[in-house]
């Protein structure tokens, strides 16, 4: 009788702390949601004043592009510099009224969103209007420029994106709405969530995580087997260059576990750059490099010097293209592969070679060796830079 009252007492206990904890979190969503509301009133009151003054209203952007307002730091990745350069989106230009009056109306939207506690994709802010804004581009700029100028995650605008990454392997989640998602090691894989931030009680017992740059690589694994075959795993592909999601889940996923983080992507300038992406950051969103970057992340194949290696057929290579020899030259003039000297090593083996490969290219020595023969070897016995 005892046990069962100090049982009962223990279960009431856990739930006042847990609904202590959802006051809490609930607390700071309104807190940041205000702050959000106040940086936007502050935005409007300075139009106002302006225009009381007869002086033309503008924005002040930071230049998310230059180069010159990006710093490195090994433990970070690229992130924009604490006073940077900036540009004016003029109401009284012919050349940015447009723009002016674009990010003026998404403003008034995010400020509903935020006040109503409602989210909206960013297609949907698209098709609100879909002849004025022209292209999904433009609103993804706009969004990310108001992301940048209101010192926020795009989250906290309420403004989601859909998701195109998929999940796969030893995993177990809740989402936001209570739905419990069970990702497999099968051949069907889990679409990334839309709201990473919303996704709890993570589990898992893998000892790595593999990002693979391509969906065709990702499906071939699946069919495979690998994950069974191998030790317990996760694997995650953003179906090329990825989406702000499938980043933000590798960086949750890093800060959750502290597994080992490997990539998997062509020997060619476009996986390489995609590999920094992830590992790094890109200049456009440096702003938000904190939640965004696996700097712990290692290079795992196709190593440019792995072809040589194991005697890839020249005929399954691909010529480097003037635009692949000219992103590679930019690659390697970025700041941190000063700190990587094993990754300009192999840049300049594909450079001298003038040559690429896909993943694919190792169907030539085998049609299952990437899952049989070469990620088991190079998991095994460390080949990875």
């Amino acid at each position: 009788m005892k046990q069962k009252v100090t049982l009962v007492l223990i279960e009431h206990t856990l739930h006042i702390e847990k609904h202590t904890l959802q006051l809490k979190l609930n607390h700071c969503v309104y807190c940041f949601s205000a702050e959000v509301l106040a940086s936007i009133e502050n935005i409007m009151q300075d139009i106002i004043t302006s225009l009381a003054r007869n002086e033309a209203p503008a924005f002040t952007i930071d230049n998310r592009s230059s180069w010159e307002n990006i710093k490195f730091e090994d433990s970070v990745g690229l992130q924009m510099v604490a006073h940077c350069t900036t540009r004016k989106i003029k109401s009284n230009s012919l050349k940015s009224v447009k723009k002016f009056a674009l990010i003026l109306k998404i403003l008034s939207m995010i400020y509903k969103l935020v006040q109503s506690n409602t989210y909206a994709t960013k297609r949907d802010i698209y098709y609100t209007d879909s002849q004025l804004f022209g292209t999904q581009t433009v609103v993804d700029d706009i969004i990310n420029d108001i992301s940048c100028m209101l010192r926020v995650p795009r989250r906290s605008l309420h403004i989601l994106s859909t998701s195109k990454g998929l999940i796969a392997g030893n995993l177990r989640y809740i989402e936001e709405d209570g739905t419990k998602v069970h990702c497999s090691c099968g051949a069907t894989a889990v679409a990334v969530p839309s709201n990473i931030q919303g996704i709890r009680n993570l589990i898992t017992d893998a000892k790595f995580l593999l990002i693979v740059e391509k969906d065709a690589t990702f499906q071939r694994l699946l069919d495979d087997d690998f994950c069974n075959k191998m030790s317990p795993c996760i694997m995650v592909t953003g179906k090329g260059v990825p989406d702000l999601n499938t980043r933000l889940l590798v960086k949750k996923l890093w800060d959750s576990f502290h597994i080992p983080v490997f990539t998997l992507v062509d020997a060619d300038p476009h996986g390489i750059e995609i590999m920094c992406i992830y590992k790094y950051g890109s200049r456009s969103m440096s702003f938000e490099a904190h939640n965004l970057t696996v700097p712990a992340m290692r290079w795992l194949g196709l190593l440019p010097s792995d072809i040589k290696r194991l005697n890839v057929p020249r005929d399954s290579l691909i010529p480097l293209t003037k635009r692949d020899q000219g992103k590679l030259d930019s690659i390697l003039k970025r700041p941190y592969i000063t700190c990587q000297p094993f990754w300009r090593r192999e840049m300049e083996i594909m450079a001298e070679s003038k040559m690429k490969a896909e993943i694919q290219a190792l169907t030539s020595l085998s049609s299952d060796y990437l899952s049989r023969v070469y990620l088991p070897n190079k998991l095994k016995f460390g080949g990875w830079i």
